[in-house]
């Protein structure tokens, strides 16, 4: 029985190969990338990055594993253990499919920058896919992809937002509630 998983097709490539995308979010403080370390010397690397093959420039590009690819540059034992060589489980996705598939992995167990988070809605946007296909894809609620896009400041990421009309009292409300006259005294005794 063949398996669909991409995990079942594990193979083994020269770090060479492998470059980082230019989207990952996913931060690791100096302490546990020191663990991380420590957890691939004692064990090994038990999990494969996931990488996309780029043809074109025959490299493998990063969807998730990034600070274990980092952790085979950074130490030479590491590198030289393994014969620079790293293992890669292959997805064949577009980019937007990449982009969300490095979230996913990241949002089930780290913590985001949220200027580069920003910036993924931002690409995704620019690439066509809607507020819906986000929160479907990455998991994300309507409000936190609102946040995310203010942070950019961008208008053309608000087209699928809908506002509604801001609401004012009448003249005729205002007076009739006596709220008029006392907002008077008020102004004036401010200008006193």
């Amino acid at each position: 029985m063949e398996h669909e998983s991409p995990v079942y097709h594990v193979i083994a490539v020269p770090v060479e190969k492998i470059k980082p995308n230019t989207y990952n979010p996913n931060t690791v403080a100096p302490p546990e990338m020191k663990l991380l370390y420590d957890s691939i010397k004692e064990d090994g690397y038990t999990m494969p990055i996931v990488c996309y093959y780029s043809k074109e420039d025959d490299t493998y590009i990063i969807v998730d594993g990034f600070h274990r690819y980092r952790i085979m540059l950074e130490y030479r034992d590491i590198y030289e253990r393994e014969n620079g060589m790293l293992p890669v489980s292959v997805i064949d996705k577009p980019l937007a499919n990449r982009m969300a598939s490095t979230i996913r992995h990241n949002r089930a167990r780290g913590s985001h920058d949220v200027d580069l988070m920003s910036n993924i809605i931002k690409e995704l946007h620019e690439l066509g896919r809607s507020d819906a296909w986000i929160s479907k894809h990455l998991g994300m609620d309507k409000d936190e992809i609102l946040r995310l896009k203010q942070i950019t400041g961008l208008a053309a990421l608000f087209k699928d937002v809908k506002f509604g009309k801001a609401w004012r009292p009448a003249e005729d409300d205002w007076e009739e509630d006596g709220m008029g006259e006392e907002y008077e005294e008020e102004t004036d005794q401010e200008e006193i």
